[in-house]
């Protein structure tokens, strides 16, 4: 007998895709092969505590970044974050980088979610050109994480302006917590 899991009486109406370079990863840890992929390289401080407080109280979570597939596993894998996201969506495999819609729309199609669906989707990422606009222009909600310095930190025009900005990983939390609650209220 295959024993079932207990379904959620309260399920999260909050849905995060996150960026996984400068966001939860510290691109300037990162060591690659002589083929380019990425072998290892070290969280952002905090930001595994981050992924994994978000996926034990039941937020979905989403990977949408750009580069190659085995460079995100190796990275996830090593860091204990792999089996903290219910899917894992890379440019290498859409062939397509953030902004363009398909990489967003990817993920909804592979979390079974609609366009109808935006409006309760947190985009997390590093970069405002290209993590803030693509969430910005399909409706979803934005959230900079602006403590690397290795990318602009001023929105080139209203598509790039982040709808929160955050200054560490941790800080994720309160806000996702923050907005899943806004987001029950509004759907009750």
């Amino acid at each position: 007998m295959i024993e079932q899991a207990p379904s959620n009486p309260n399920p999260r109406k909050l849905i995060i895709f996150l960026d996984c370079g400068d966001t939860i990863i510290d691109e300037g840890t990162e060591i690659r092969n002589e083929e380019g992929t990425v072998i290892s390289g070290n969280v952002i401080p905090g930001a595994d505590i981050m992924v994994k407080t978000l996926a034990e109280r039941g937020f979905r979570l989403a990977i949408v970044a750009d580069g190659g597939a085995q460079s995100f596993k190796n990275l996830l894998v090593q860091n204990g974050l792999y089996e903290c996201f219910e899917t894992l969506i890379y440019s290498e495999n859409i062939r397509a980088t953030k902004p363009s819609p398909r990489m967003f729309k990817a993920a909804l199609g592979a979390m079974e979610l609609s366009e109808d669906d935006c409006s309760r989707i947190l985009m997390v990422g590093n970069n405002l050109g290209r993590d803030m606009k693509g969430a910005n222009n399909l409706g979803m909600m934005s959230a900079f994480l602006s403590w690397t310095t290795r990318y602009p930190k001023t929105p080139a025009d209203e598509t790039e302006q982040p709808t929160y900005t955050i200054a560490n990983p941790i800080e994720l939390i309160d806000l996702a917590e923050t907005l899943d609650q806004r987001i029950t209220m509004q759907m009750s």
